[in-house]
């Protein structure tokens, strides 16, 4: 077990594999996801020193006293307390959903710590559609009292947007979002994200004029990047995707089908996409 305090004392998880010697890759999960959001990527990885964190007050990382630090940019400060903790002068970023989001701050503010960064369906502008779908579930307990219970409740909440996935993978996903308790399942993550969620959801909306998250995608312009789509995607729309492409020319993109928000990133188009991106850096470390 491998853990690091950050500047506000809070004891953050984080598991380091690979070789120490290649170049490091930092896999930063979705909004309530921790590392395991990557275990199907994982096996992929191994020629990496791939870092999964699990952010705060999500998996095996504490949580936070003050619930208005969950927000991007005290996540942000995390990662480079993360990087500074294993003397990282560089890393690549595979960013999910939030930690998508996270990278693109990272991109605007400490670009010089960043080799490459890949987007998984995430973009500068949230689809409302997806939003709302959020709002929906965060930090509520699920109604479900066993992991297979919760299982068939994803799939008919979810199986639409994934045909043909394999149906142990549902059962798979519950056991991994949800810890069973003898009062029921249990979230895997600080109920308080909610309040800090919608928040600074209500503090955005007041403002006099809503600030934009272009800036910091095109922030990126110079890094290796990229960018997946899933095609039945509520978060990234097709328009933000499109509108991604034009205006970060070198920006690599793929579009998955058969696949909702979040795609796993074991699909065969996602795995040559990261490598693509990933050889990038292998080549100038090498150099």
């Amino acid at each position: 077990m491998s853990t690091f305090k950050t500047d506000d004392d809070l004891s953050l998880y984080f598991e380091d594999s690979g070789p120490q010697d290649a170049p490091a890759v930092i896999c930063l999960p979705g909004l309530t996801r921790d590392g395991q959001d990557f275990r199907y990527l994982r096996p992929h990885l191994s020629e990496y020193r791939a870092i999964y964190l699990d952010p705060r007050g999500r998996g095996r990382s504490q949580y936070a006293t003050d619930y208005t630090t969950y927000n991007v940019f005290r996540e942000a400060m995390d990662v480079i307390a993360l990087m500074d903790h294993l003397n990282l002068e560089h890393a690549a970023l595979i960013g999910t959903s939030r930690g998508g989001l996270v990278a693109m701050c990272l991109a605007a503010t400490a670009k010089h710590r960043l080799s490459a960064i890949i987007l998984n369906d995430v973009g500068p502008d949230l689809d409302s559609t997806g939003l709302e779908r959020i709002y929906d579930y965060l930090g509520r307990r699920p109604a479900a009292k066993t992991h297979i219970q919760a299982a068939k409740h994803l799939e008919r909440a979810l199986g639409q947007d994934f045909p043909n996935l394999p149906q142990e993978r549902w059962l798979e996903d519950a056991r991994v979002f949800y810890d069973a308790t003898e009062s029921g399942l249990a979230l895997r993550y600080d109920p308080k994200l909610r309040d800090a969620f919608l928040e600074q959801a209500a503090a955005v909306a007041e403002l006099p004029e809503q600030p934009s998250l272009w800036p910091w995608f095109q922030a990126l312009d110079g890094l290796p990047s990229a960018v997946i789509r899933a095609e039945n995607s509520d978060i990234l729309s097709q328009k933000t995707y499109n509108q991604m492409q034009e205006k970060l020319l070198s920006l690599k993109a793929i579009e998955l089908p058969d696949r909702g928000h979040i795609p796993y990133l074991d699909e065969p188009e996602a795995i040559t996409l990261i490598h693509d991106i990933l050889i990038q850096i292998t080549r100038e470390t090498a150099a």
